[in-house]
């Protein structure tokens, strides 16, 4: 690990979407289409557009902890992470940029991105929440890691980082504001 590296951007994406098959939505919510391409694919693309070293999680995992966990395993020399639901297709690059400059530059352990008083993603960690990142499993990933260290908020002016597709009316609003702000 070099000492001023960025932290890595951990893509989870081997949930099941449950919600998303229950409310209509047919096969992966990470595969549904919007504007054309798979959710997935407009997720993946602002972490490269952001520049940060990235691993992408697709192994099939019971719980978003168990995903978080492998994720973090596979990078343990990473110089802290990002913690990335692969269904934010609206998250924009520079919001990734800003947690990652927030948790390096303001030493705080973990980074809550904070649009309009709702916490979203991606939560940033540093390196010294490792262990306790690669010790969770189960369904409500890392909240007990963000609860026993003391978060800093960060505001940012995304609603990318609080719109995720879990359901058919969640991919329908997506599509409304990615038709909104790509014009």
């Amino acid at each position: 690990m070099q000492e001023g590296a960025p932290p890595t951007v951990l893509v989870l994406a081997s949930g099941r979407g449950e919600r998303f098959v229950a409310s209509g939505g047919a096969g992966s919510k990470l595969q549904a289409l919007l504007a054309g391409r798979p959710v997935i694919q407009w997720t993946l693309a602002a972490v490269r557009a952001s520049g940060l070293p990235f691993h992408v999680e697709d192994a099939g995992h019971p719980g978003m902890g168990d995903s978080i966990a492998a994720a973090v395993r596979a990078t343990r020399d990473a110089n802290g992470w990002l913690v990335l639901p692969g269904d934010l297709p609206l998250v924009r690059a520079e919001t990734l940029r800003a947690v990652a400059r927030a948790l390096r530059g303001e030493g705080a352990e973990v980074v809550v991105p904070v649009y309009q008083g709702q916490r979203g993603h991606p939560v940033g960690f540093a390196r010294s929440c490792g262990e306790a990142l690669a010790g969770l499993s189960g369904v409500q990933g890392a909240a007990p890691v963000v609860k026993a260290s003391h978060a800093m908020d960060l505001q940012v002016d995304d609603e990318g980082v609080v719109v995720d597709i879990d359901t058919m009316e969640a991919l329908a609003h997506a599509e409304r504001r990615f038709r909104e702000t790509r014009r």
